[in-house]
């Protein structure tokens, strides 16, 4: 069964959504496919967080989802929305074809791998993002501020225990802080090319949390954050629940011929064998100090100007 927001959508969003290697499933019952989470799963900053700190619930989300893919390749996955012949990229073309003017947002999360696989996230607009909106500021900003206001919120919703204390129950991430990201930018797209390679951290939580992917629930949201009190309450862009993801499920994304390869990095040894140890003793009694930790019980504190400390606290254990 396809999944649906509520609304009677587009056919080609509808074709778009159900092409991809996953299904689209319900929220509440979505084993290795993809669905869209409530947005008031995910916490943001409301109308006087500079004032009170206060979050509220994020809400109804400003972009429509449109797609998932889940794909592996020979090279490192990057620019899918250049590529003519892809799936996305071409119901774009047909879309513009038709003299209409959808929209994309694409957020590729590219997992270091010997595999080199992809977690591609699609987001549409019908509409042109309002004039001097965050929304607007993002798409006609330069690298800089797109570096320093995209945010990824990351929700374990069902996982083992070392994956829940890896991550928090709701991690935040200033994307371009943290990781090294592409934007790559069409008349009708923005792709945001994401190198969770770039950050040993970053890179070995993901390889940690892969170990489980089979097993794990997870939402993720993007919005842009608001830094002004004129920009609050923050609203999410879009977000996707992923659950029990079969490796052996992703798409095989064929490369354009001109694509050079790029080589993923790789850990070292001394991190993957601490890694070992502890995926073959997952009781061990080792224990984050409380004192790294926040009240809720997460590693990360959206403002404390270091995005790494959510995991570099759990990696200290190890190295």
């Amino acid at each position: 069964m396809a999944c649906s927001d509520g609304e009677a959508e587009h056919q080609w969003i509808q074709n778009v959504k159900s092409g991809g290697a996953v299904p689209c499933l319900p929220p509440e019952n979505c084993p290795n496919g993809w669905a869209t989470p409530p947005g008031d799963t995910f916490m943001v900053r409301g109308p006087e967080y500079f004032a009170t700190k206060a979050k509220i619930p994020g809400g109804e989300y400003l972009l429509k989802p449109l797609g998932v893919d889940w794909i592996k390749g020979p090279v490192k996955i990057c620019e899918v929305l250049k590529n003519r012949n892809h799936r996305v990229r071409k119901a774009i073309d047909e879309e513009v074809s038709h003299g209409n003017k959808p929209f994309v947002w694409a957020f590729n999360l590219q997992l270091p791998s010997k595999e080199n696989y992809s977690a591609i996230f699609y987001f549409v607009s019908l509409e042109p993002a309002p004039e001097g909106s965050l929304m607007d500021q993002f798409l006609k900003g330069d690298d800089a501020l797109r570096k320093s206001r995209l945010k990824l919120i990351a929700n374990i919703v069902k996982g083992p225990w070392i994956v829940r204390k890896a991550v928090g129950e709701q991690a935040i991430c200033i994307l371009g802080r943290a990781l090294s990201c592409k934007y790559v930018e069409g008349s009708n797209f923005i792709e945001v090319d994401v190198d969770i390679g770039s950050s040993i951290v970053a890179n070995a939580i993901v390889h940690l949390a892969f170990g489980y992917v089979a097993t794990l629930t997870i939402d993720l949201a993007f919005v842009i954050e608001s830094q002004a009190e004129s920009e609050l309450p923050e609203r999410l862009l879009g977000a996707v629940r992923f659950s029990e993801l079969s490796p052996g499920s992703a798409g095989v994304y064929e490369v354009p011929s001109e694509e050079q390869q790029e080589i993923a990095p790789i850990l070292p040894s001394r991190l993957w064998r601490s890694f070992s140890q502890l995926l073959q003793n997952p009781g061990n009694s080792m224990q984050p100090s409380p004192s790294s930790e926040n009240t809720n019980g997460n590693f990360h504190k959206e403002d404390a100007g270091n995005n790494d400390n959510c995991c570099r606290m759990y990696l200290k254990m190890f190295l």
